[in-house]
C-alpha cells in the first residue's frame, strides 16, 4: 500500500498509525489550510470515509495521496455502519472526513463515533479548519461564549418557531445558511430578536470570501436586494441581553470588557452600543473609564 502524499513538491512517507476511527479535519475551502498530521493520517489510513468522493478526491490529488475512498453520508449511513464497526474491529485504520472542516458539525458522523466508541474501539480527533469558529472570529461578535444551531427549519413557521427557542441565549448564535434562503432568514432573525448586531460571512478562507457586518434588519434588507449570494455562508448574531433601559454601568461594562480585548475603546463602543441598543456617548465613557482603571493597575 502506497502510504506517501507530497507537500511543497517533495515526496513524504507517513508513519503508521494506530487502528482505530480517526477524525480527521479537512480545509473548509483554501486546499492549504490542513495540518501535517491530516496527511499523514489521510495517506497512512487503510481506506477513508467521506461524505462525498469527488470533493475528497480533490484534496487527495493535490497532495498526491492515493488511499482508497469510501462513500459515508445521511444516505447510506445506517447501510453502511455496521461494516465500517466490523472493519475497525478486525483493526483496521480508517479516516473519517467530511466536504469540507471539521466532521461530526453538521454531518452524518456522530452516530458513527457513538458507535465506535460504545463498541471500545479507539476514536482519534485531528483538529483543523471549522467554519464556525472562522465566522466567529471574523464577526467582530462575543467569542467567549457561542451556540452552534446549524441550518434553521426551510419552512418559515417552523424557522420563527426555532428562532424563538433561541431568542434568550446569553451567547453568539452561529448558524449555517443555503444561499437561496438567506434573504427570508435574515428578514425572519431581525423580525424575532429584532436590532442585534449581526454578520454574514460567506466563502470563508477562499478566493472571494466576504464579511458582511451591520444590524440584523440592515443585513435582511441588503440581502433581499442584492442578487443571489454564491457559496457556503455562515450567520453570526449577537447574543441576547437584559433590557437596554435596566442595564447599568456593571451590565455595560460587562459586555465591554471582552470586546476591548480585541478592539479598541471607540470601536468596542460601537459594538456594544449597537448591540445593546444605548447610545454610543455613554457607552464610549464607560470603554474610557475602563482604560483608565486598566491603566492604573500596579505593574
Amino acid at each position: 500500500m502506497n502510504t506517501r502524499y507530497t507537500l511543497f513538491g517533495h515526496t513524504a512517507e507517513a508513519q503508521r498509525i494506530d487502528p482505530g476511527l480517526h477524525v480527521v479535519a479537512t480545509p473548509i475551502g483554501n486546499l492549504r489550510d490542513i495540518t501535517l498530521r491530516a496527511l499523514e493520517t489521510l495517506a497512512a489510513a487503510d481506506s477513508i470515509l467521506a461524505e462525498d468522493k469527488r470533493v475528497t478526491k480533490t484534496l487527495l490529488a493535490h497532495y498526491g495521496i492515493s488511499t482508497p475512498i469510501t462513500s459515508y453520508h445521511e444516505h447510506n449511513a445506517e447501510a453502511m455502519r455496521p461494516q465500517v464497526l466490523a472493519r475497525l474491529a478486525e483493526g483496521a485504520a480508517l479516516a473519517l472526513v467530511s466536504d469540507a472542516g471539521t466532521p461530526l458539525v453538521s454531518d452524518p458522523g456522530y452516530k458513527l463515533v457513538e458507535a465506535a466508541i460504545a463498541a471500545g474501539i479507539p476514536v482519534t480527533a485531528l483538529p483543523g479548519a471549522s467554519a464556525v469558529l472562522a465566522g466567529l472570529v471574523l464577526s467582530g461578535l462575543p467569542a467567549d461564549r457561542f451556540f452552534f444551531e446549524g441550518f434553521l427549519p426551510a419552512r418559515q413557521g417552523e424557522r420563527k418557531r426555532r428562532i424563538r427557542d433561541l431568542e434568550a441565549l446569553p451567547g453568539t448564535l452561529v448558524l449555517f445558511e443555503a444561499p437561496h434562503r438567506l434573504a427570508e432568514s435574515l428578514v425572519d432573525l431581525a423580525d424575532v430578536l429584532g436590532e442585534r448586531a449581526a454578520a454574514v460571512a460567506r466563502e470563508l478562507t477562499k478566493k472571494f470570501e466576504t464579511v458582511r457586518r451591520g444590524t440584523l434588519a440592515a443585513l435582511a434588507t441588503h440581502y433581499s436586494e442584492a442578487e443571489k449570494p454564491r457559496g457556503e455562508i455562515v450567520i453570526l448574531v449577537a447574543p441576547a441581553v437584559a433590557r437596554a433601559d435596566m442595564l447599568d454601568d456593571a451590565g455595560i461594562d460587562a459586555r465591554l470588557i471582552p470586546v476591548l480585548a480585541r478592539h479598541t475603546a471607540r470601536d468596542a463602543a460601537a459594538l456594544v452600543a449597537a448591540e445593546l441598543g444605548l447610545p454610543r456617548r455613554r457607552v464610549y465613557a464607560r470603554a474610557l473609564r475602563l482604560g483608565e482603571q486598566d491603566d492604573a493597575e500596579p505593574a
